[in-house]
This record gives C-alpha cells, sequence and structure tokens, in this order.
C-alpha cells in the first residue's frame, strides 16, 4: 500500500493537528479521492471529533454547550451561559481552547466566563476536539486535550463576489430568541466577511417545572478583512466584540451586569509553507450580588475584574522527498489579570471598600519552541513524533497592596504557604511519539503513544487572595506552585467496513504535582487547618476509555453509539478527585434523505458515588454523589429549497429531571458551599436558515 493510500486511512484528521504546507492539501487529494470506497465518509480516528458548525442542531447557548454534545466531552453549568468543558476529567488550562486561533481568558476568578463563553457558535464555521495529548504546535499544556474554533472562509473563484447565510432561531421553555447573519463580498483578491449574532435568553424551568436562573443576553459582531493574491497566500485582520450582559446564575451567589471582551487576529499563510497569526484580548467583567437579583445577605459585594491576553505563533512546513513531514516554530503568550471585590452596607447605591485584591496584578508570560514530524514507515505504518520547550514567567505586581483590615496578599500567601509571592520561573519540556499501524485487511489501524505535557499553574491557582473573617470562607492561591507533569500511554484502534465504523481508544495519565484546589487540614506544606480553600500538590492517576461506533442498517437508516469513562485518583491522599463524570453513553437513531433527515437521541450517565464532597476531611467540590440519567431528544431537518432549511425538534422529551455530576464552587464569600444546577426541561426548538 503506498503512503497517499495510508494517508487517507489516517484520516483527514491528521492533517487537521499540523501545520500543513500550501498545496499539500491538493496533492493529497489528487492522489487519494479515487480510492475513497464510502462517499463522504472518513476512517473514524479515536479521540478526534470534528464537527461542521452548520450541521448543528439545537440552539446551543455557546461553544461549551455546543461541547458537551461530543463523545467524550462534559461540562459544567452554572447558569444558562459559561459551560465550563471538561474532557478526560480535565479542565481549565489542562485544556487548550482556541477561539479562531487566539487564546481568551475569562475576566471571572470562578469562571462564569470561561473561553468558551465567548465563542456563540453560529459564528464559528468547524470544531474540532482532539482529546489526550496528540499536538504540540497550540501550545504547552494540553494534557487534557485541544480545542479549535474556527472560522474558514474560502478564496471567492473567478465571477463569484459574494455568499452568506443567514437565520433565526426559537427554544420553548427559556424563551430563547436568536438571530444571525454571515456574508462575504468579494472577488479572487480578497473579502470583507462580516458576521453579526444576537441571542437573548431567559430563565428557563426544570423537569419538576422549577424555574432555573439562567437569562443572559449576548451580542457579538464581527467583522473579517481577507487579502488572497493566489491559493496559496492570504493574509486576514479580524475584529471581534463580545457583549455579554444580564447573565443569571443559579449556581452562584452573584451574577453578571456585563461581560464584554474585544479581540483584534491577524493571520497569514504563503505559498512558501509559513504560517503565522498575532492576537489582542481585552476582557472586562463585572459581578456582583445586589443588582440583578434581590439582596439576601448583610452586605453588598461588587467584584471588577480585567483579563488580557496577548501572543501569537509563527510555524513553517516542509514536505520531504521521502514523504516526510517537519512542522517547526515557536509561540508566545502573555495574560495579565486583576480583579478587586468591594464590600458595604446595603443602604449604600454600589459598595467602595476594597475588600479584597483577589487577582493582585498577576503576569503569566510563556514562550515556546516547538516541532513535530509525520513520517511513513514501509508503506503501512506511520510514525508521529512532537517536543516543544516551553519559558514561563509569572509575577503579581499588587501582592502588597492592602485591602480591608490591612489585609494584603502576601499576608494571606504567608499565613498559609510561609512564602511571598515573587517572580517564579519555569522550563518545561513537553513531547509526544505516535505509532500506527495497518491493520490487516486495510480496513483500520491500531495506534499507541506515549506523551509527556507540562501545566504550568493559571492565576487563579497561583495568586488568589480572597479573605474573609471566616476562614472557611476564605480562597487563597499558592504562589509556589510548580507545574503539572502528565505522563500517558494511549493504546486503540479504528474499523471501517461496509455496515460499521468503530474507533476506541484506552489511557493511563500519571501525574506528579497535581495542582489540587483543597482545603486547609494542615496538610504538607499547609501552615492552617481552618478549612480555608488552599492548592496543593498531590499526585495522581487518571484512566478511562472512549468508544465510538456507527452502524449502518441500510442507505437511510444508521445509528451512533458512543461510551466514555474516566476514573481520577489523588494517590497521595487515596480519595477521589473532585469533578470527575461518571460513565456516559450516547444512542442514536437516524434515518436520511437528501432532503430529509429524522432522528433521536439517547444520553446516559451512570451514577457517581466517587466523590469528594466533605470540606471537613476533602475539598469538598463536590455537591454530593450524583443519581444517573436517561433523556430522550428528537430532531429533524428540512431541506425546503437548496438554499432553505429549516430544522426543529424537543430537548428532553419527557421532561426528566436531571443534572450533569460536576458543578462549580460558589462564588458567594457568605455560603460557597457548591450547588449542582438541574438541565432544562422539556423544550421544543425550532432554526430557520437561509444561504445564498
Amino acid at each position: 500500500m503506498n503512503h497517499s493510500i495510508r494517508n487517507q486511512k489516517l484520516a483527514l484528521s491528521i492533517l487537521l493537528i499540523t501545520v500543513p504546507a500550501p498545496g499539500l492539501t491538493e496533492e493529497v487529494e489528487e492522489a487519494v479521492l479515487p480510492t475513497i470506497t464510502v462517499e463522504g465518509e472518513r476512517l473514524p480516528e479515536p479521540g478526534i471529533s470534528q464537527e461542521e458548525t452548520e450541521d448543528i442542531l439545537g440552539m446551543p447557548v455557546d461553544g461549551g454547550d455546543f461541547l458537551r454534545s461530543l463523545p467524550g466531552v462534559s461540562g459544567s453549568r452554572m447558569g444558562g451561559h459559561g459551560i465550563d468543558p471538561i474532557i478526560r476529567g480535565q479542565s481549565k488550562n489542562q485544556l487548550n481552547i482556541l477561539l479562531d486561533g487566539a487564546y481568551i481568558h475569562g475576566g471571572c476568578p470562578n469562571r462564569m466566563d470561561p473561553p468558551t463563553a465567548y465563542s456563540p457558535i453560529e459564528t464559528y464555521d468547524t470544531v474540532t476536539v482532539l482529546k489526550g495529548s496528540q499536538t504540540v504546535i497550540y501550545g504547552g499544556g494540553g494534557s487534557g486535550g485541544t480545542v479549535l474554533l474556527e472560522r474558514k472562509t474560502p478564496r471567492f473563484s473567478q465571477n463569484e463576489y459574494i455568499r452568506g447565510k443567514m437565520g433565526a432561531g426559537y427554544t420553548s421553555n427559556s424563551a430563547t430568541q436568536e438571530l444571525f447573519g454571515d456574508v462575504t463580498v468579494g472577488n479572487t483578491q480578497g473579502f470583507v466577511r462580516g458576521i453579526v449574532e444576537y441571542q437573548d435568553t431567559d430563565n428557563y424551568k426544570d423537569g419538576n417545572g422549577n424555574e432555573t436562573r439562567a437569562a443572559v443576553t449576548n451580542q457579538t459582531p464581527y467583522i473579517l478583512l481577507g487579502y488572497t493574491p493566489s491559493d496559496k497566500t492570504r493574509f486576514e485582520l479580524g475584529f471581534e466584540a463580545n457583549r455579554i450582559s444580564k447573565s443569571l446564575y443559579a449556581g452562584a451567589g452573584m451574577d453578571s451586569p456585563k461581560s464584554d471582551n474585544d479581540t483584534i487576529r491577524f493571520r497569514f499563510e504563503s505559498q512558501w509553507g509559513s504560517k503565522g497569526e498575532l492576537y489582542y484580548s481585552d476582557v472586562d467583567h463585572t459581578m456582583d450580588n445586589y443588582s440583578l437579583r434581590s439582596l439576601t445577605t448583610p452586605m453588598k459585594m461588587l467584584v471588577d475584574a480585567k483579563s488580557k491576553t496577548q501572543g501569537g505563533r509563527i510555524s513553517h512546513n516542509w514536505l520531504m522527498d521521502n514523504d516526510m513531514e517537519w512542522t517547526l516554530g515557536l509561540d508566545y503568550q502573555h495574560n495579565n489579570r486583576e480583579a478587586n471585590r468591594f464590600a458595604g452596607p446595603a443602604s449604600i447605591v454600589a459598595p467602595t471598600n476594597l475588600q479584597s485584591v483577589m487577582w493582585p496584578d498577576a503576569d503569566l508570560s510563556q514562550m515556546g519552541v516547538f516541532g513535530e514530524m509525520l513520517m511513513p514507515i514501509r508503506e503501512l505504518n506511520l510514525l508521529k513524533l512532537g517536543l516543544r520547550y516551553d519559558r514561563v514567567t509569572s509575577e503579581a505586581n499588587l501582592a502588597n497592596q492592602a485591602a480591608m483590615g490591612g489585609m494584603t496578599p502576601n499576608n494571606l500567601y504567608e499565613q498559609y504557604y510561609g512564602k511571598h509571592a515573587s517572580a517564579h520561573d519555569e522550563n518545561n519540556v513537553g513531547g509526544f511519539i505516535r505509532f500506527e499501524r495497518e491493520l490487516s485487511g486495510g480496513n483500520g489501524f491500531s495506534f499507541m503513544s506515549l506523551s509527556r505535557s507540562v501545566r504550568t499553574a493559571d492565576a487563579t491557582e497561583r495568586f488568589i487572595a480572597a479573605n474573609n473573617t471566616n476562614a472557611a470562607q476564605r480562597w487563597i492561591g499558592n504562589p509556589d506552585l510548580e507545574p503539572e507533569q502528565h505522563h500517558q500511554i494511549e493504546l486503540g484502534f479504528s474499523i471501517q467496513t461496509e455496515e460499521w465504523d468503530i474507533g476506541t481508544s484506552m489511557f493511563y495519565n500519571q501525574v506528579t504535582d497535581y495542582i489540587l484546589r483543597d482545603r486547609a487540614h494542615s496538610q504538607n506544606g499547609i501552615l492552617q487547618n481552618d478549612n480555608a480553600t488552599i492548592y496543593r500538590h498531590v499526585d495522581a492517576r487518571l484512566y478511562g476509555f472512549e468508544w465510538v461506533g456507527e452502524m449502518k442498517w441500510n442507505k437511510d437508516w444508521s445509528s451512533h453509539i458512543t461510551f466514555d469513562y474516566v476514573h481520577a485518583t489523588n494517590t497521595t491522599d487515596d480519595r477521589a478527585i473532585a469533578q470527575t463524570p461518571p460513565f456516559t453513553g450516547t444512542f442514536s437513531l437516524d434515518y436520511k434523505q437528501a432532503w430529509f433527515r429524522l432522528g433521536g437521541l439517547m444520553k446516559y450517565a451512570a451514577t457517581q458515588t466517587r466523590v469528594d464532597d466533605d470540606p471537613n476531611t476533602g475539598s469538598g467540590l463536590d455537591a454530593q454523589e450524583t443519581p444517573r440519567f436517561l433523556v430522550f431528544d428528537l430532531y429533524s431537518r428540512l431541506a425546503l429549497h437548496k438554499q432553505v432549511t429549516v430544522k426543529l425538534g424537543v430537548n428532553n422529551i419527557f421532561g426528566k429531571t436531571y443534572t450533569y455530576h460536576v458543578n462549580r464552587a460558589n462564588v458567594d464569600p457568605f455560603n460557597p458551599v457548591p450547588i449542582q444546577v438541574n438541565e432544562p426541561g422539556r423544550a421544543f426548538w425550532l432554526n430557520f436558515i437561509t444561504q445564498f
């Protein structure tokens, strides 16, 4: 079997996680397409999910909401907006999440606004999830996986000057209204693309009919300017403004009146195999406990937070005469975060007394150098290698700023860890090796990979300084944290026949210096025993599996089946790691014609009994043991015309009351107990889309 056919069976997903040399895709397509036996399909690649957003059914609130629909991805809900994704039991910056090439770090210390909160899904073209450590191109860390939300604007052909789509949608229960437009005008030499998305969501009712605080309004205009002098060369400059207002959160003691993000992006691709991008993001986030709800505490609380991220990436790709492919590059990322919490009596309009310097003007910088190599071996096998080095620096510039009672962040760090915040440097090395071998008969392949991922502590883990007169309600970062070191092995295979496809993988992850959010119980390195929330190092072990299959009953009927499971243990203390999803699975049955689709989906989650729910002995981050659930959805798609499509369906047909196991800790300083938020009850939805 020649190398081109082997690449076809490894699927386009291999090319997705490298930076292709201009012209390489055309070369592969010319050599490969005639050999494809199942039109429009590719061999399932274990650990990789790719979706075109035009195929999305339903109305996800944001990118995090959509990601939960993919196999192996969970997510924690605090309200109707800002669902925080979890992959293989890992979250936050254990995942590399890039929004059209840019890192965007949110402004809320407790992640009311994770990166996916600033990703209205209708404004993107594709979503790709790479689970585990499969690439070193998109930054350091990423031990849990990499998520790429991308906008792709094809070059105009001759005599083509305009293309676009517009749509509207409505979801009952939450009375969600959505409008969006995406129009591109230009010619072969360049284009202007404008995208506008508006979504207004009210509170929803769970399966018991109880109202859940989840209202939010989101407006996103985006403009992209492109110069495309040839098929192999392009320059793009984009401007995006996310305006999120009046966000209500059932799972928190505060709401967010405002959460704005402005992002500027520049990228280029050249005919010589070079590629680069620059980005700048500015997040302005406000939350309080009084402007959008009735005050139920003795004091008003207000948090003003800002997060600014800038960076870039440049790489070059070579395709050698022996079909070996090399990608070399470097990247840079700098994030600055500042957050202050103010307090005052209920009688005043807005609190002005500085209660805590929550993020003391924290700077985190990361400079990386990376390389990947893809090499065929004896035509049947494939070897992929990746290596990267990162230089990381961190510093808290306002660690000596005093708040109420004269307490500074450094006072708190010293009280719990015996150390002040100082400039901290890291030199991190990570990489992977992956070997794939074609199965007998040529209808699949098996693979094995070994990897090392090094994940640095984020601004919250290192520098958060939320004080309180009640020690159990304090939240103190550890400025001397070392980076997590993940050592993983993964095994799997993929098989495709005319009747069925299967992709499965098993992984084992041994973690040194796992950064654990915990309670102060006089553990090693912790000086207090007062139940304050702190961070410390433990050793950890995570393992699990994923299984994805498709059965083609005949030319019209098909089914998809997925299973995933992760088991996470703090081996230092021999206890479960909080916020680990249980065994989950899905089963779908679809009827498809060229103009019509009708399907049903069953979602299942097992009972989660492995919890860390007692703050007196552990972290208390799990709200409780969570019962199993079984939920059914129904969906359809009707092409009224080649340019007009209607989608409609009903989620949670039987009005089941259920919740995902994962949750986030309460940001209420008076009641920090974690709260699980029920999912919506029965909801009917309708989308109308026209393309031209």
